[in-house]
């Protein structure tokens, strides 16, 4: 992987020349006529001269392309710039979606993203359907940070600080968050966690699919009152009241990661969508003197088109593990509830599901004059993904926790993609790199290996 191009200095003193304070004649020249700026700042860049140099920066062209099993967002200007975003891998039918917006983005000035969004942002919906919308807000700061000359961070206010933790998410296929099946023993948990506590990325919390978000609801004998499930049912259509068969095995299996982790790592766990209340309550108490990071989607989550503010209200007021949700909610407007009646202690929205980067971003500091914290998801996002999870998670209040890292499925995307830094996940944390825009470019030769007939002219 290429190592990222650090630039900023020469961007930040291209901005300087198109402020016109490099000199008293650039000063002067802020007032030369359009026709003189086009002759002398004749470039592709936006931010390379004092004004563009021919029209404004205007949309052309809206396209998507599935590559590798995730939609990516090409969004074309007249100058010849372009920003990209990423969808969630697995969600390869996006693609019309994506695309049923472009007749509203055409014309437009990328640079004047909230306007942009106000245009397609309230026809979006739960995940999984406001994917559409946050590839493409992803790629307008993209382009935005190009046309500036600027690293996406700096648009959205500046760091607050310069690495950002991550935690496991598809690190290591035998992690049950990534993996098609999951084990039921404790034996399982306790060797995947080793695994992972001992993987090159040296991550300082882990997060474990358990109960009804992994293969117990299904596999396990006598887990719950309720038929389980079959394969060709949607996605974690498991839920009824748990047995006591059913709780011993949660337990079982998190004392068992305790012993490998000790109190060194962190450990997480993403339980559901799917227990009742009574059951949720239950088992948090029980779980309690193991000193969890926090209980994940508990009561929904994952495709559920709704908040039950007031359900995980008694939930939180329960116990003293931290609990969060929000993977699956789409705009700040359907946070509002969950942090107003302070519902969790946690807050997870995902910046390819929610509505984008300035959206989560929003939504954080919300959060945080609300005493709750951020760990947001991204387990699929990709690299594209990753990068905006970089940008924003560098521009977070003090509430940040970590975010949910993405690799690269399938993993020739690291042989198409240039910009990111190598490693790229360095003591449990990515460095937050300076080049313009989300910092990352197709390698186009590479990439076009990959397309689809059909999408055979999407970098032309």
């Amino acid at each position: 992987m290429a190592k990222a191009a650090n630039n900023f200095t020469v961007q930040r003193r291209n901005t300087i020349k198109m402020l016109g304070l490099g000199s008293t004649a650039g000063l002067l020249g802020l007032f030369d006529s359009n026709d003189a700026h086009a002759s002398k700042f004749d470039s592709p860049y936006y931010g390379k001269g004092m004004t563009p140099a021919k029209a404004a920066l205007t949309i052309t062209d809206l396209r998507c392309a599935i590559i590798g099993g995730s939609p990516v967002v090409r969004i074309i200007t007249n100058e010849g710039i372009s920003g990209y975003g990423q969808a969630e891998s697995r969600k390869m039918y996006l693609k019309p979606f994506v695309l049923f917006y472009k007749e509203y983005l055409l014309g437009e000035d990328p640079t004047n993203v909230e306007r942009c969004m106000m245009k397609i942002r309230r026809m979006g919906a739960f995940k999984p359907w406001g994917a559409a919308v946050s590839a493409i807000e992803m790629a307008l700061w993209d382009l935005a940070g190009k046309a500036a000359g600027l690293p996406v961070y700096k648009l959205l206010g500046g760091k607050v600080r310069d690495r950002v933790r991550i935690y496991n998410g598809g690190i290591a296929r035998t992690n049950p968050l990534s993996a098609k099946d999951t084990g039921i023993d404790p034996q399982y948990y306790a060797d995947t966690v080793s695994r992972m506590k001992d993987a090159k990325e040296k991550v300082t919390i882990i997060k474990m699919a358990i109960g009804f978000h992994s293969s117990m609801g299904s596999k396990a004998p006598n887990f719950f009152y309720g038929d389980p499930a079959g394969p060709n049912n949607q996605p974690h259509a498991n839920r009824g009241p748990l047995t006591e068969q059913g709780l011993k095995r949660i337990v079982a299996c998190v004392e068992a990661m305790k012993k490998v982790l000790g109190d060194g790592i962190g450990l997480a766990l993403d339980c559901g969508p799917g227990f009742m209340l009574s059951d949720a309550i239950r088992l948090c108490k029980v779980l309690e003197p193991y000193n969890l990071m926090w209980m994940e989607d508990l009561l929904t989550g994952d495709y559920r088109p709704y908040v039950m503010a007031d359900d995980y209200l008694e939930l939180t007021r329960s116990t003293t593990v931290p609990i969060h949700t929000g993977e699956q909610i789409y705009l700040r407007q359907n946070f509002r509830e969950l942090i107003e009646k302070n519902a969790i202690r946690v807050i997870g929205p995902d910046v390819a599901d929610v509505g984008g980067m300035a959206e989560i971003k929003w939504i954080a500091e919300y959060a945080d004059l609300h005493g709750i914290q951020m760990a947001p998801h991204g387990i699929f996002n990709g690299l594209i993904g990753n990068a905006a999870q970089v940008h924003v998670g560098a521009v977070m209040p003090q509430n940040f926790i970590a975010f949910e890292y993405s690799v690269a499925t399938p993993e020739w995307w690291y042989d198409i993609i240039t910009g990111l830094p190598d490693p790229i996940v360095k003591n449990g944390h990515i460095d937050v790199w300076d080049s313009p825009g989300l910092g990352v470019e197709f390698i186009v030769k590479e990439a076009k290996k990959y397309l689809a007939e059909e999408d055979m002219k999407f970098f032309d």
